[in-house]
């Protein structure tokens, strides 16, 4: 955004198209994450705790660099790794049954 915005309804017009934006990135996401739970073995290889806290740290350095609060790029992350976390355990149980 290069101009400060003349409405309360073109503010939300532009969260609209970045909803649009990141929901397109989320589902890109997912794809990659369902191809990562089929060569996990094992539950515990889909949890990854240790990877999950290296994503953790990585985004927060993505936000400081971009100006966005560490502290809210954290939450969302962990919010979304969770549910991609008991997505892809479903996946991998519907696969081993």
């Amino acid at each position: 955004m290069t101009e400060p915005a003349a409405s309360l309804a073109e503010v939300r017009t532009a969260i609209d198209d970045l909803d649009r934006q990141i929901i397109a990135l989320i589902a890109e996401r997912q794809k990659w994450v369902v191809a990562a739970g089929a060569l996990k073995k094992d539950e515990q290889g889909v949890r990854a705790p240790d990877r999950v806290e290296q994503v953790i740290r990585k985004v927060r350095e993505l936000a400081a660099e971009a100006g966005a609060s560490p502290d809210v790029v954290e939450g969302a992350y962990r919010a979304m790794i969770a549910g991609f976390i008991e997505f892809e355990l479903a996946v991998h149980r519907a696969r081993a049954e």
